[in-house]
């Protein structure tokens, strides 16, 4: 049995192990403020870090203030958004998790039909004028819907019926994000089945399934390879040897290491990066390379330092959690955070092949930022109903 599934609540009155756990459980009127502050410091860091990486103009007719506007209003949402959730009652979200998964799939669905290609990628739709990207109101839907399962049938995981339901749920959003993109389909199986092997008492269904799907990316990475003029094919090969093609497909990682080499241990100074000028949208999944050209590497481990802490902050929220949703609700935003900050920066250090992954928080984008200052604003409010100790 898991820590999720051994939390129990003041929300039921009826449990029988209400009695021998009440004194361990009580409700605070304070928020978890480490991660509220982390959280403002890194969408902070990410303003400033957008306005430099963009502030050649190049991209926006000369506007050199294009993208600090348009990031600073929607972080200015995004923080409404958090503080709303954080002291909305998390347990009101059982009620909607439902529609959330139902509709983002169906936008997910639409993405694919509709959606405009940019990269080999279609992510964002339009709608009366502004780019919505549904991949990333699919995150909480799934992590929902996923939580809801599991909470509502304590035993579901404990057979291979359960653990197969529970697997289609996440198979059907993952698929549906895969039409539209590869990378945000990465992005979903990680938040599903880190959630499923966090409520799972058993590690071998995982050992073995992890076994079938390493050998499923094998074996794609191994087709693609044969297809070089596919897109995927070539990214591939440019993450195998960037340098081969320095001026085609390999030109984005080869700039973004000659970001990080030249920023050395303290930076070449904010607003003073040179690369910018030559990385594709340098401020958006990439921009990690210009915080490790302005500011070093001791900057890049300030920002490595935060996420740390917040994703530390997290999972001691959701092992605290008064009731199993909660904690894979928890989770499952932990993982979400967790999984883009590896994924991103294995990337900007060509540690696994290019696919566009933004890092929380900093990266240019509205829906995105929005969305993930919500899933915090969700794991403040959790953390006001956290156990004692």
């Amino acid at each position: 049995m898991t820590n999720a599934q051994k939390v129990r609540t003041q929300y039921y009155p009826k449990d029988k192990q209400k009695e021998k756990t009440a004194a361990n459980i009580i409700k605070v009127n304070t928020i978890d403020y480490s991660i509220f502050f982390v959280t403002i410091l890194l969408v902070l860091i990410g303003v400033v870090m957008v306005f430099s990486a963009s502030s050649s103009g190049i991209e926006t007719g000369g506007d050199i203030f294009s993208y600090l506007k348009s990031q600073s209003f929607y972080a200015l949402i995004g923080l409404g958004g958090m503080i709303f959730m954080a002291y909305l009652n998390y347990r009101y979200l059982i009620r909607i998790a439902p529609l959330a998964y139902v509709v983002s799939n169906i936008l997910l669905l639409v993405v694919f039909f509709t959606g405009k290609e940019v990269s080999g990628a279609r992510r964002w739709i339009n709608i009366r004028g502004v780019s919505v990207q549904p991949s990333e109101l699919a995150k909480i839907g799934l992590i929902l819907m996923v939580a809801l399962i599991i909470s509502s049938n304590k035993d579901i995981l404990k057979k291979w019926s359960g653990l197969f339901v529970c697997c289609a749920v996440v198979g059907v959003t993952t698929i549906l994000a895969f039409l539209g993109s590869m990378s945000s389909a990465i992005i979903m199986a990680v938040i599903g089945f880190g959630i499923i092997f966090i409520a799972s008492p058993h590690t071998l269904r995982f050992i073995i399934a992890g076994i079938g799907g390493v050998s499923s990316v094998v074996a794609y990475l191994v087709y693609a390879a044969a297809n070089t003029d596919s897109f995927r094919g070539g990214r591939l090969m440019a993450w195998l040897d960037p340098f081969a093609d320095p001026t085609g497909k390999g030109y984005q990682t080869v700039q973004s290491l000659y970001a990080i080499a030249s920023g050395g241990w303290f930076g070449l100074g904010l607003g003073q990066s040179r690369q910018k000028t030559f990385i594709p949208e340098a401020h958006n999944d990439i921009i990690f390379s210009i915080v490790c050209e302005e500011l070093g590497l001791a900057g890049a481990a300030i920002v490595i330092l935060l996420f740390s802490i917040l994703i530390w902050r997290g999972f001691k929220v959701a092992m605290n959690a008064p009731d199993t949703f909660g904690s894979l609700t928890a989770a499952g935003i932990v993982v979400t955070i967790a999984a883009q900050v590896i994924i991103n920066i294995a990337v900007v250090t060509n540690t696994i092949p290019n696919t566009g992954v933004s890092l929380p928080f900093i990266s240019s984008g509205g829906t995105a930022l929005v969305v993930m200052m919500g899933m915090v604003g969700i794991l403040l409010n959790i953390s006001r109903y956290s156990r004692d100790g």
